[in-house]
């Protein structure tokens, strides 16, 4: 989408935006703004980086950045992406996440390291013996590959985005790999001269990735949200005719999907473009690539609707809000450039605008109703309780302000708070699709439930969640699904604070727990990815953002809002150079 539309039925309230930065405005939600100068160092460095990074700032993947190992070895810095892949490999010879998400990391960068050691690419590295350090990441690989796939049930497979895709391809490309190696086996891999073919994992089967290929085959277009991970569609994908790129010369914000169409860069529409793009992103990590780029709009919004639901002076310049306005359509909002408009990232804009005085009227959430929940994007398998809970995040805000008396939206705001509470789970805790923690989900739903949710189980729901909270504290102070992480910690903050008086006894000693736990390790806990995209990625500077109002929150119960600034606080994430 190069261009898209401004929303033209807005209610007028632009805060004086047009004269001078903009702050975030209260509502009963918000904890009140207090002198914190600290947390307003920090919400002005982050402002800073969003200005000054266009594309947003996210991890390398080792999924995508493997992808282009195998599509794009013309692409400068390939050297680079495959010295990361050998150096990523664990000791295990897995790659990526712990448990089931290791599986499309291994297998991508196993098919793409065996993909370069056939072609000869090991002459291109610079150490010793390139062709055996190769070999070794390959071979260990695949046996963990083998291990996994053939062996007793390994670890469930997490609903990460397209891996009824990914995964199928590159089976099936391993397998192919395998073929040859029967008939000219590879010094170092003639072990498996005689194994037999890879299968899927339970439950999986190639017939959703068949059809993406014969639509591509015949010409035909995809679903939009399919071309972020076009790269599934093999030769099909090349130059696919209902396929071109747009924005910044992406196809489907991805790098991976990009290269897959572009295939080697001949003249012809739209080359250039993709080229550019490609070349760009693999300068900005001197060759390993995100899994998604850019991602402005995404990044810009959770940041803001984060730190000014925490009560921080938000100062916001006029041409980032304006910016943000501008992505507003008739249908909402997309993450990136080539990504459908959905109603998530549509529901987090529409709120940040709203707090920081620009508010814009909701009608584009009501495409995304399905009379029971709202969809994350038309034709979602399944159902998001995250994107649930910023739709109410948005309607509430907008009802509490702007409509206090529209029964089609107090009607919708109590059917989402019906809806939430009845997928808690029965410890207390909520889990989603798009964060590997259930702290973010159960952070999500508790601010969304304690500001705008209505009716009699509402406290009950919230005091539910905060005793599971409570109960997860580790005993260094923080909290995480696989171990203590400064961003696990900051969402179990903003939920128990939200929870207020349903907030069980103990929450006072837990929150003084945590801050210790904030101003010791942040920066220092390894930083882990947990959101979900083709593999886990970490989106930093909205990390960066709910850590920030962690510590605004915490330092405020504290009672002095002057808090000291931890000695080792996390350098700033861009030069302001």
């Amino acid at each position: 989408m190069t261009a898209v539309r401004s929303w033209t039925g807005h209610d007028g309230g632009s805060g004086g935006t047009a004269h001078r930065p903009a702050r975030a405005t209260g509502d009963g939600t918000a904890h009140p703004s207090r002198r914190d100068p600290e947390s307003a160092a920090d919400a002005r460095e982050l402002v800073s980086a969003m200005t000054l990074t266009f594309s947003g700032q996210s991890s390398v993947s080792v999924y995508e950045t493997a992808r282009l190992v195998g599509l794009a070895p013309w692409l400068t810095h390939h050297v680079e992406r495959i010295a990361y892949l050998l150096a990523a490999q664990r000791p295990d010879g897995t790659w990526g996440g712990p448990e089931g998400y290791a599986l499309v990391p291994t297998l991508s960068a196993t098919e793409a390291l065996l993909t370069a050691l056939r072609r000869g690419d090991a002459a291109w590295l610079r150490e010793a013996r390139p062709a055996e350090r190769l070999t070794r990441a390959v071979d260990s690989g695949l046996h963990v590959l083998y291990t996994r796939l053939t062996g007793p049930a390994g670890p469930e497979l997490p609903d990460l985005p397209a891996t009824d895709l990914t995964v199928p391809a590159l089976v099936g490309s391993l397998n192919a790999h395998l073929d040859v190696l029967r008939a000219d086996p590879l010094p170092g891999l003639t072990a498996w001269r005689d194994a037999r073919a890879l299968p899927l994992p339970s439950g999986l089967d190639s017939a959703r990735l068949d059809r993406v290929r014969a639509l591509l085959t015949a010409g035909r277009p995809l679903p939009e949200k399919l071309l972020h991970a076009l790269e599934v569609g093999g030769p099909a994908a090349h130059r696919a005719a209902a396929v071109a790129p747009v924005g910044p010369g992406t196809v489907g914000a991805s790098p991976a999907a990009t290269a897959a169409w572009l295939g080697v860069p001949v003249p012809g529409a739209g080359v250039s473009a993709a080229v550019s793009y490609l070349e760009d992103v693999a300068r900005q990590q001197g060759g390993p690539v995100p899994c998604a780029t850019p991602i402005t709009v995404f990044e810009r919004a959770w940041a803001l609707s984060t730190m000014s639901r925490a009560g921080i002076a938000l100062p916001v310049p006029p041409r980032l809000l304006a910016g943000l306005v501008a992505t507003v359509g008739p249908t909402g909002t997309a993450t990136a450039p080539g990504l459908p408009a959905d109603a998530d990232t549509t529901a987090v804009t529409l709120y940040a605008l709203a707090r920081l005085g620009r508010p814009v009227g909701p009608d584009s959430l009501w495409g995304y109703d399905t009379g029971e929940h709202f969809c994350t994007w038309q034709g979602e398998d399944g159902a998001s309780v995250t994107t649930n809970a910023h739709v109410l995040d948005a309607f509430g805000w907008h009802l509490g302000h702007r409509a206090p008396g529209d029964a089609r939206l107090a009607a919708v705001v109590r059917r989402l708070t019906g809806w939430l509470v009845e997928r808690q789970h029965p410890d207390g805790r909520w889990s989603d699709r798009w964060h590997a923690s259930p702290y973010y989900a159960t952070s999500c739903a508790v601010l969304a439930l304690a500001g705008y949710g209505r009716g009699a189980a509402v406290p009950g729901s919230v005091a539910r969640a905060a005793g599971w909270v409570l109960a997860g504290q580790r005993a260094d102070g923080s909290w995480g699904r696989w171990g203590g992480t400064v961003e696990e910690t900051a969402y179990a903050v903003h939920a128990l604070h939200a929870a207020g008086p349903a907030a069980p006894a103990g929450v006072g000693a837990a929150l003084k727990r945590a801050r210790g736990y904030l101003a010791t390790m942040d920066g220092r806990d390894g930083e882990p990815a947990l959101w979900h995209d083709k593999d886990l990625y970490r989106p930093a500077v909205i990390v960066r953002a709910a850590v920030v109002a962690a510590h605004h929150l915490v330092r405020a119960g504290a009672g002095d809002g002057t808090a000291e600034r931890p000695a080792n606080r996390t350098p700033p994430l861009i030069s302001a150079a």
